[in-house]
């Protein structure tokens, strides 16, 4: 058994839902420690959410010019298995059927962690004082509401000015073998909930209520219709969709005294939150809605123009693979998001995604090893740049 599979397989074993990290942090540590890592557990949240982050960093040899630092950054953290009886095996039972290893969390994303692990094993043996700092940042909350993992690393990070140049986000992004697709941006995100305001009434007497659901019919066809703006050559054109419309009491005889939408922007960077908001807004007033709105950021898009990073993972890729890697944007969201903000260049770059949230999660065993050699292949050539 490799090395990888190993420690994919403990990770794999420890049953950490968000926001339980289950101790698989810890498991890092032992591997970091003796490479000369600096291991910092930074714990945040209130008590009954409880959030385990990772700030490990270990120094480049000293220079005339202070190394670069690249940061590994991840989740241990997994979402619920659901029924457990539509599972072939335990979901924290790491199995292997047909070449392929199951478990919750093989794809999204304990497998990504375990290789860079061992990348960073391997290429510290090959380079015991390389030019080149690395980090790990590791947190238990990605899959849930995100407000106490990988946010409170950065602004621990930024308040005592710790410098970060490149970042690997272990997220699943290849689509059918590793390294077909990395991610170096992401759209951003924000919901709104909207509540449209009537007057409730008898079914029957329709000129003594005012039914919502027919005030907001036709600026709904509107907002569905709207050309947010065209994309570029790195995001597609913004989306605007609905997720819950609900109205009415349950009875057939009574019109609804308000309506309540739930809808969600995914945009790219020729829109900003506030242009969206402004325009939607028009668009309610426009057809003389009395309403309510509430709006949540979800986060800001982000964008890694090619560079020494973007050019360092293609090289990598193409090396292990014979691939030419496509840039995408797409999907939803990620930690990215909040390292973008103190560190230039970020692509997030892991295994298939096919089966991620999935019952039966699984990756190809054959998987393992090439990603990890493309983790370890970025890192010599970031510190030989």
């Amino acid at each position: 058994m490799s090395s990888t599979l190993h420690l994919t397989e403990q990770l794999i074993s420890r049953p950490s839902v968000t926001p339980d990290d289950a101790d698989c942090q810890a498991l890092l540590i032992e591997r970091l420690a003796p490479l000369g890592f600096r291991c910092e557990t930074i714990v945040s949240g209130p008590d009954h959410f409880r959030v385990t982050n990772l700030w490990a960093r270990r120094e480049g040899a000293a220079s005339q010019v202070k190394p670069k630092t690249l940061v590994f950054a991840g989740h241990t953290d997994v979402v619920p298995t659901g029924p457990l009886e539509q599972w072939t095996s335990h979901p924290f039972t790491p199995t292997h059927r047909d070449g392929k290893l199951y478990g919750r969390g093989a794809a999204d994303m304990k497998t990504s962690i375990a290789a860079m692990v061992v990348a960073v094993e391997e290429f510290l043996a090959e380079h015991p004082d390389p030019a080149l700092s690395m980090a790990f940042l590791i947190t238990s909350d990605e899959e849930g509401p995100a407000t106490d993992g990988t946010v409170k690393v950065c602004e621990a990070l930024t308040a005592r000015g710790e410098v970060l140049d490149y970042c690997i986000v272990g997220e699943p992004t290849s689509v059918e073998q590793i390294g077909d697709m990395i991610k170096n941006g992401r759209r951003g995100t924000m919901s709104g909930k909207l509540t449209i305001k009537g007057v409730q009434g008898h079914i029957a007497y329709p000129h003594l209520a005012k039914n919502p659901i027919h005030l907001f019919a036709p600026a709904l066809a509107e907002l569905v219709a709207t050309e947010w703006d065209q994309g570029n050559e790195f995001f597609p054109a913004t989306s605007w969709q609905v997720s819950n419309i609900h109205g009415g009491t349950g009875a057939s005889n009574v019109i609804p005294g308000d309506l309540v939408v739930d809808f969600n922007f995914r945009f790219c960077t020729e829109s900003t939150p506030e242009s969206l908001q402004q325009r939607l807004q028009a668009v309610l007033s426009r057809h003389q809605l009395e309403y309510d709105l509430k709006w949540t950021l979800g986060g800001l898009p982000f964008l890694t123009t090619p560079g020494d990073l973007v050019h360092a993972v293609q090289a990598a890729i193409q090396d292990e693979t014979g691939l030419a890697t496509e840039l995408s944007t797409t999907g939803g969201t990620s930690d990215g998001r909040f390292i973008a903000k103190i560190c230039p260049q970020v692509i997030e770059l892991g295994p298939v995604n096919a089966t991620i949230h999935k019952i039966n999660e699984h990756v190809l065993v054959s998987s393992l090893e090439p990603l990890k050699n493309i983790y370890k292949g970025v890192l010599r050539k970031l510190a030989s740049a």
